[in-house]
């Protein structure tokens, strides 16, 4: 039934103008306001992305949003320059190196950091 319709993602956010900033700023994503007082992520290759304002926002305890990128050290230390922080773990699960990449934990090559309202992003080495 839903296999011939669009789909698109969305998530909160408690600081709109917060959100916009890192995410066009820091980011480089081009963004948009849009009707009913969201923003939209307008990422290459699929459906925008909604982000709405939510003031008892709880900042999800999941990766929300994951970006693709052919050369994961040069994006986490260019990320890192504008002063994105890297989450680090050292768990039976997932360990991350000095630079908060984990690295041969059974997937591909992945690094996570949090926008302004502690949601988990992640960027994947996409070989």
């Amino acid at each position: 039934m839903l296999n011939y319709t669009k789909a698109f993602s969305s998530f909160s956010v408690n600081d709109l103008d917060a959100a916009m900033a890192f995410y066009k700023d820091i980011l480089g994503i081009q963004v948009s306001k849009e009707e009913m007082g969201n923003i939209a992520l307008h990422i290459k290759g699929n459906e925008n992305i909604m982000v709405y304002p939510k003031p008892d926002h709880t900042p999800a305890t999941f990766t929300v949003l994951n970006f693709l990128v052919p050369d994961l050290e040069k994006t986490v230390d260019d990320l890192a320059a504008k002063g994105i922080k890297f989450e680090h773990y050292d768990n039976q699960y997932i360990k991350t190196d000095n630079k908060g990449i984990a690295r041969g934990n059974g997937g591909p090559s992945i690094a996570w950091f949090k926008d302004p309202a502690g949601n988990f992003i992640s960027v994947i080495e996409d070989k």
